[in-house]
C-alpha cells in the first residue's frame, strides 16, 4: 500500500531584492510503500532539504501534490496543520531538538502531552519504546547528562512514541561520531522491521547503505534510485558511493 505518494512537485523561490527566481524543486515525483525504509540524497543545494520541508507540512509547494496515506497534505487548513503532523509524522533531527530543562522521558512523552493522552497510556507507550531503543536506564536524566547517541536515541523514541504513519529524518547521524551512528542506524533497522516506514535526508553514504532503497536529488529532480534487493549494508555502500560519484561528474559536467 502506497502510504507517500508525490506527484510533480515544484517549489520556486522569489528573491526580495530583484526578483530573481531559484527553482529549488522542478518536479519531483515518487512514491513510498508502507514499510519501506528510503533515503534521499543529493549535494548540497540539491532541493533535498526543501523536499523534506514540504513532506513535514512546514513548507508549502509551488505546484505539484504531496499525499500521505490518502490525504493531500494541501487540504490541511493551516490551524489544523500542527496537530496533522503531531498524529501521522515523527521528525528526528540532526541537532536532536531536545528541551534542556526537560528530562528524557518528559522529551519523549511531550508530543502524547500535547495530544491530550491520557497518563496510563502515555506509561504504557513510554516502557516499550524506551526498552526498544535502549534508554530505559536514562529517562529521568536531562539532555545534558547523557551523550550524543542516547540523546538521539530519545529523539527517535520521541518521533515513534506517537505511532506515525511516516517517520522523517533529517541528517540524523550528522551531529553522532561513528560508533554512535552505527548504534542508530541499526536502531532505525529494528524500527523498520517492525513496520515503522522511514524517510531519511542524508549525506552519509554508511547512512544510507542501511535503507532499502536510495533516491538521488540533483538539481531539483529525481537524478536515480538504487533498490537494495538481495545487497548487503556493505554492497549497497558500494553502489551509494558509485552513483555519487557518477552525480558529481554529471555536475562538473554541465
Amino acid at each position: 500500500m502506497t502510504i507517500l505518494d508525490v506527484k510533480d512537485l515544484k517549489k520556486t523561490y522569489t528573491s526580495r531584492f530583484g526578483g530573481n527566481q531559484v527553482h529549488a524543486l522542478k518536479g519531483v515525483t515518487f512514491s513510498v510503500e508502507a514499510g519501506e525504509y528510503v533515503a534521499i540524497m543529493g549535494e548540497s543545494g540539491s532541493g533535498k532539504t526543501t523536499l523534506l520541508n514540504i513532506l513535514a507540512a512546514l513548507d508549502k509547494p509551488t505546484g505539484g501534490s504531496v499525499t500521505l496515506d490518502g490525504m493531500n497534505l494541501a487540504e490541511v487548513k493551516d490551524g489544523a496543520l500542527a496537530s496533522f503532523r503531531r498524529e501521522n509524522l515523527g521528525f528526528v533531527f540532526q541537532e536532536f531538538n531536545l528541551l534542556d530543562t526537560f528530562s528524557l522521558k518528559d522529551n519523549i512523552l511531550l508530543p502524547l502531552v500535547l495530544g491530550g493522552k491520557s497518563v496510563s497510556e502515555m506509561e504504557e507507550r513510554l516502557g516499550p519504546a524506551a526498552q526498544s531503543l535502549g534508554i530505559a536506564d536514562v529517562l529521568n536524566k536531562y539532555p545534558y547528562e547523557v551523550s550524543g547517541g542516547q540523546k538521539q536515541r530519545a529523539a527517535a523514541a520521541r518521533a515513534v512514541i506517537t505511532n506515525p504513519k511516516l517517520l522523517l529524518a533529517d541528517e540524523p547521524t550528522g551531529s553522532l561520531d561513528s560508533q554512535s551512528s552505527s548504534e542508530l542506524m541499526r536502531v532505525f533497522e529494528k524500527m523498520n522491521r517492525g513496520g515503522q516506514t522511514i524517510l531519511m535526508v542524508t549525506h552519509s553514504t554508511d547512512a544510507a547503505s542501511h535503507a532499502n532503497r536510495v533516491l538521488f536529488i540533483r538539481d531539483g529532480v529525481v537524478f536515480h534510485q538504487i533498490y537494495r534487493g538481495d545487497c548487503s549494508n556493505e554492497q549497497l555502500y558500494r553502489k551509494v558511493s558509485d552513483a555519487l560519484t557518477m552525480l558529481r561528474r554529471g555536475g562538473e559536467g554541465q
